[in-house]
């Protein structure tokens, strides 16, 4: 029973770490798992059924030891033999080639396919080794499938909840691999004895391979020209901490899972000049501060509050700061604690906690940054905010349950009079000038809760900007176009320039007007996954 118990821990231990391993280089899009699960329960599948041919043949403890010995053996050498493989398949995916993608995310899934189908076999074994009488054959068989399903609970909460956020990816693999070579020594010492010093050598050799010191990084970093400060896994991300330029055009960023994109962005300059210019990124951060100008006649000193979704090491509400004032209201609302804390560290994000952990008296009293999913954020307050900002639309991994009229819905019950939503949404490149799926049908869904919505596409990237407004000003371009000609600020007098530009690469500032998109996401029905998995094959199609 122990044996059991013990591979259904390691079974779903070792299939959860796999797309930790994958993260680095694939993401932890829904894309992903599906290979993960899919693969996986085919490995169990032939587990079992060998494993029960192999049992009526030869039913002896010995050799259900020797399986799981082999099985921990090959769980060990994983993390050794992937990183040639994973390193390869970076050129692959950059490249969004098919082939290499497909044969390299294949290729490491095959990674696990021996040890998780050796363990697939323990189950049909000890079932067979368990029926001493026919009668007590049912008996036998659920009491070994409940044990192992408890092992398998186990094996998936255990790496998620502690392992790979305390211990890392790797080290976390090989705890497995040295659990089952520990359950079969005494195994070894009832039957085939002449196997035990291989067992033990095989758990002194994982032991010295988890302990072995390795100073090259999982991976380099994933930015042009940057290099690595940090890297760390956490229990969401993959993150690195990257670096780029030096003294005063250098920028920390913020890179997760398969560097795909930049999360953050920050110039250390900021520090000395206290210029609100310093922490322009010119990419989609600039835009949450602009939005409000969309109302007729707004004025800087009206607005006065943010609270932002997905505020990852806090770039966003940094510029606001800079911007509105050190007294403004902002709540960064971010799933990922170990994002925050980077961020305090290395962004200069400081919040009231930052300086609660050192005794200080906050200079920012009413910046807070809450560990939460943004929709349970919303759901139990009341708070009103000038801007809310959303940054958390980045394919492959947009959670659908933020791309919803009824989250919508929610987000304009939190909006100030003359408040509005603001939609960080991605957009590839491609030979037309960008696909805009994502973006249209976010708002059209956007269109179905706010009187009107607008959008900016970002110079020189990759992302359109979404603004929300729940109330009819009118003609809000030129709404826009007022407030510039009447804006002291610098910085936002620039980035509303930016806004306005059009050129062949950017369209010009517009309200959606619903052509080619009938498509409304509710909580009931919203194929947010359907839609990115058409753009990464419309990529492919097109070789990017």
């Amino acid at each position: 029973m122990l044996l059991v118990f013990g591979a259904g821990i390691c079974t779903l231990g070792i299939e959860m770490t796999a797309s930790r391993l994958l993260a680095p280089y694939f993401g932890t899009s829904q894309l992903i798992w599906a290979n993960v699960i899919g693969l996986t329960l085919l490995y169990l599948t032939l587990g079992y059924t060998i494993g029960g041919r192999w049992a009526d043949r030869r039913p002896e403890l010995g050799l259900l030891c020797s399986i799981i010995l082999v099985g921990a053996i090959t769980a060990a050498v994983i993390p050794w033999i992937s990183r040639p493989i994973l390193k390869w398949s970076i050129s692959a995916f950059a490249t969004r080639s098919a082939g290499p993608f497909v044969g390299s995310l294949l290729g490491v899934l095959a990674l696990f396919s021996v040890p998780i189908t050796l363990l697939g076999m323990v189950s049909p074994f000890a079932v067979r080794l368990a029926i001493r009488d026919a009668a007590d054959a049912g008996k036998a068989a659920g009491n070994l499938s409940a044990i192992s399903t408890l092992g398998s609970i186990l094996g998936t909460f255990l790496p998620v909840l502690f392992l790979i956020p305390t211990v890392g990816t790797n080290m976390t693999i090989y705890i497995f691999a040295m659990g089952l070579l520990l359950l079969v020594l005494p195994g070894f010492w009832m039957e085939r004895r002449k196997l035990l010093p291989v067992a033990l050598v095989a758990l002194i050799v994982v032991i010295a391979l988890a302990f072995w010191p390795r100073s090259e990084p999982i991976k380099v970093a994933d930015c042009r020209g940057c290099n690595l400060i940090t890297e760390d896994d956490s229990a969401y991300n993959y993150i690195q901490i990257v670096e780029r330029g030096s003294d005063d055009n250098k920028m920390i960023g913020l890179v997760l899972n398969e560097g795909q994109a930049i999360h953050s962005i920050y110039y250390p300059k900021f520090e000395q000049t206290n210029n609100p210019s310093d922490l322009l990124t010119n990419g989609p951060w600039d835009f949450y501060n602009i939005a409000p100008y969309f109302y007729p006649n707004r004025s800087v000193e009206s607005v006065n509050s943010m609270a932002m979704v997905g505020s990852a090491a806090g770039s966003v509400p940094k510029q606001f700061l800079s911007i509105y004032g050190p007294e403004s209201v902002i709540d960064g609302i971010e799933i990922d604690p170990r994002i925050v804390e980077l961020g305090r560290e290395y962004f200069a994000m400081h919040d009231v906690e930052y300086y609660k952990e050192r005794g200080e008296t906050p200079q920012f009293p009413n910046f807070n940054t809450h560990v939460a999913d943004g929709r349970i954020f919303f759901a139990g307050n009341d708070n009103k905010y000038d801007i809310i900002g959303m940054d958390a639309y980045k394919q492959p991994y947009i959670p659908f349950h933020l791309t919803t009229r009824e989250f919508f819905e929610t987000v304009r019950d939190h909006l100030a009079p003359n408040g509005v939503a603001v939609v960080n949404a991605g957009k590839p490149n491609t030979a037309a000038g960008g696909d805009y799926r994502l973006v249209n049908v976010l708002a059209n869904t956007m269109s179905s809760v706010f009187a009107h919505v607008y959008m900016i596409d970002v110079p020189n990237n990759f992302n359109t900007m979404l603004i929300g407004v729940p109330a009819d000003v009118g003609d809000g371009v030129a709404n826009f176009e007022a407030n510039l000609a009447t804006m002291q600020d610098p910085t936002l007098r620039y980035v509303m320039e930016q806004a306005l530009a059009s050129n062949s690469n950017k369209k010009p500032i517009r309200r959606w007007d619903g052509v080619g998109e009938n498509r409304v996401f509710t909580d009931d029905l919203a194929p947010v996954e359907s839609v990115i998995d058409r753009i990464i094959l419309g990529q492919v199609d097109e070789g990017q």
